[in-house]
């Protein structure tokens, strides 16, 4: 079979490449800072050749942790970074030019393997940064580092620390999925002149595992760790916990039906911005199950740790079998909203 690729694969590999050009120019990662003292939030915007955003007061707040200033300067990658992009978007271009299936396997290949190596550098950077802190600074917590996650949401002393692709970076990867489907549609191409309808199913599988990155699963309740969202008490009793998990896969955890409810009325969070809402299932081994389909005994006699009083559980059964110990009335998600 011949080592050409077909003339819209080309095309792709052109837009792909142009794309990344545009990476140049547009914020790659950021990083948002949340906390009481800064409700509107700070952010830090990374660009392939600069660091932009409120790079000045989180210095300042950086000053009194111990931990380094950011100065564009101090990074070797701001000089290089560029000329690596740009070295990319010409091989794509390259490849589409001569199209070459062996090229652009190749360059594919090198393009993942710089992405991981960023990553990487990204991660090490990070640590850097949240761990070498200055002995003398104004505050210091014993046994605290400050890294920043390297995507999605971490909680740092007061500040909430959410780090994600920007722009530029959602680009990078978009164009790391495309080449990675033409690759595939190419390789079929050689074996059999064409897609069948399975194949399809399992690239475009293949694409949206890629792309996905958020989740919306619950985390299981640390028992003497974990502290309540709302009270800050530390959550010790796990039978009735409670969990709020946004569409940007930040967590909130709650010791109590009290708590969750006060939480939303307050609209700590916006009700489009949530993705799920569990309970802790009464009964062992507390699973946790979503709000909307779980059943709610609402009775004086359960003394929950901050007198919401009410459980959760996953069966009708569980629940009636619970009203025998408990008495009390039941309830529903959406009343206990009202």
């Amino acid at each position: 079979m011949t080592n050409k690729i077909s003339n819209p694969t080309r095309i792709i590999l052109t837009v792909c490449g142009l794309g990344l050009l545009v990476v140049l120019f547009a914020p790659i990662w950021r990083i948002e800072l949340t906390a009481p003292q800064y409700p509107e939030g700070l952010y830090l915007s990374i660009y392939a050749n600069k660091l932009a955003g409120n790079v000045d007061i989180i210095n300042g707040l950086n000053h009194y942790i111990g931990m380094k200033t950011l100065h564009t300067d101090d990074f070797i990658e701001f000089k290089v970074l560029p000329w690596i992009i740009s070295f990319f978007a010409g091989l794509f271009i390259l490849s589409a030019i001569v199209a070459s299936r062996k090229l652009m396997n190749a360059v594919f290949f090198l393009f993942v393997s710089f992405g991981v190596l960023a990553m990487v550098d990204f991660w090490r950077w990070e640590y850097e940064y949240g761990h070498n802190l200055d002995p003398n600074a104004a505050i210091i917590v014993p046994g605290m580092a400050y890294q920043p996650p390297l995507i999605g949401f971490k909680q740092l002393l007061n500040f909430g620390a959410y780090s994600i692709p920007d722009v530029g970076g959602w680009i990078f990867i978009g164009v790391g999925a495309v080449v990675l489907f033409l690759v595939i549609k190419e390789w079929k191409a050689i074996k059999t002149n064409r897609l069948t309808k399975q194949s399809r199913a399992a690239v475009a599988v293949g694409l949206i595992l890629i792309l996905t990155s958020c989740s919306t699963e619950p985390q299981a309740l640390v028992l003497g760790k974990d502290n309540c969202e709302f009270c800050k008490m530390t959550i010790s009793d796990a039978r009735f916990g409670a969990e709020i998990i946004t569409k940007k896969s930040k967590v909130y955890k709650f010791d109590d039906s009290h708590c969750i409810k006060a939480f939303l009325n307050e609209k700590k969070v916006e009700k489009e911005d949530i993705a799920k809402v569990y309970f802790v299932d009464f009964n062992k081994p507390h699973p946790l199950v979503e709000a909307d389909k779980a059943f709610f005994l609402q009775s004086p006699a359960l003394k929950s740790p901050m007198n919401g009083n009410i459980a959760a559980f996953t069966s009708k059964d569980t629940l009636e079998k619970a009203v025998l110990s408990f008495y009390g009335n039941t309830t529903t998600w959406e009343e206990m909203q009202k």
